[in-house]
Parts: structure tokens; C-alpha cells; sequence
């Protein structure tokens, strides 16, 4: 359920976290828990590590799955903003979540992912059996509440907030940028005029998750 007051969500730290998790893979019921929080904050990892050590009780569904692809991206004229609230399909995710929340038994449903190689959506990449107690999904705009992107905090029984130390976060965007294949100038560029400024869009959530997980100083 979305969380109503405005007063600042409780804190955990990643161990804390885990635990809770836990708490919410309970075989025969069905539950999404949404990880949220700026680029480079690590929700990927977080999210994979929560999946491990849940050992068969959880699936990752990455929001990333949901990028338009280039070609269309450049139809629209958004190619320069990828990763903005734009540049995803929306309501194809809420869609998705929506199904998520009522498994059939006997279907499998199958979800998209992102390859960061091609940085493309791979469409069918993640199977979702409909004994999974608990999908994990993870992403920045799962607390933004503008346009198609508002309807997805009801469909997530949790949303926590993922916060890491910024410069940490700037690095890990640079580098990654790098590793992918990116100039490091260019990679920079990137992520001081376009990463950053959907950091900031995605921070305006920070009030409405249910907690906040923090890794590392906070600068």
C-alpha cells in the first residue's frame, strides 16, 4: 500500500534490509517490493543480493526493461535524454506490475531486462513462476508521481529508498559509462547534465518510500 504521511521514512542499513525481505517472502502470497533511488545508487546490486540470499523465493524484474529502444528513442527526439521519465514505457511497466500481483497458476510470466552492452531491452529475459512469493523490482522513478509513472507506487507492497554517499554514486555513473565502451570526457559530460539532473527528479520521492537504506557516508 502507498505510503500517505510526508514525514521522513525510517532508516535500515543493507543487513537490516535483508532481514525485512525475508519478512515479505511468504510462500502463497504474492508481493513486489520496489527499490528505488538516483543513478549509480547501486539498487541493482542491492536488488540481486536481496534475490540470492532469498535463495529460490524471489525474482529480480528490472524497471530498466522498460526503455524505449534507440531507434525509437530517436523517432521522438529523446535519444539526448535517455534515462529521463520520458524515455521509458510507463505504462507497459505498470501493466506488467498489475499482472505481477495476481499470478495464474500454471503461467509464467515473462518480463524484459536491459542489456548494458547493447544498451537495448531485451524482451521475454526474466521468468517469473507463480509459486514466487516475492518479485523484487528495482528502478529510479518507482516514487515519481507524474504522468503514467504515478500508478506504479500503489502496485508495490514496499518501496524502499535506496541513498549512497554522491560522489561514491558519480564514480560508480562515470565509470560505468566507461566500462560500457563510453570516452571518459564523454562519460563526464554524461553524467553531470543528464544523469545528474534525473537525480534530482528522483529524489523528490525520497518522502513517499517506506525506507530508507543507506550505504555509506552521507555527504
Amino acid at each position: 500500500m502507498p505510503r500517505m504521511d510526508t514525514s521522513d521514512p525510517a532508516t535500515s542499513d543493507p543487513t537490516g534490509a535483508a532481514a525485512r525481505a525475508r519478512r515479505l517472502a511468504v510462500p502463497g502470497h504474492r508481493r513486489i517490493l520496489g527499490i528505488a533511488g538516483p543513478p549509480g545508487a547501486g539498487k541493482s546490486t542491492l536488488a540481486a543480493r536481496l534475490v540470492d540470499a532469498l535463495d529460490g523465493l524471489a525474482v529480480l524484474v528490472p524497471m530498466d526493461g522498460f526503455h524505449l529502444a534507440r531507434a525509437e528513442l530517436e523517432r521522438l527526439g529523446r535519444a539526448a535524454r535517455k534515462g529521463a521519465p520520458d524515455t521509458f514505457d510507463a505504462a507497459g511497466y505498470a501493466a506488467l506490475l498489475r499482472r505481477l500481483r495476481t499470478p495464474e497458476a500454471g503461467t509464467t510470466v515473462y518480463a524484459p531486462a536491459f542489456d548494458r552492452a547493447l544498451e537495448e531491452p531485451v524482451a521475454g529475459s526474466v521468468a517469473v513462476p507463480p509459486d514466487i512469493p516475492l518479485v523484487v523490482t528495482e528502478g529510479n522513478y518507482l516514487l515519481h508521481d507524474e504522468g503514467p509513472w504515478a500508478a506504479v507506487r500503489g502496485l508495490l507492497d514496499e518501496v524502499w529508498f535506496l541513498e549512497t554517499d554522491p560522489a561514491l554514486r558519480v564514480r560508480r555513473l562515470v565509470e560505468r559509462h566507461v566500462r560500457f565502451g563510453k570516452p571518459r570526457p564523454y562519460a563526464e559530460r554524461w553524467v553531470a547534465e543528464s544523469d545528474e539532473a534525473n537525480a534530482r527528479l528522483v529524489e523528490r520521492g525520497r518522502t513517499r518510500a517506506d525506507l530508507v537504506v543507506r550505504q555509506g557516508p552521507r555527504a
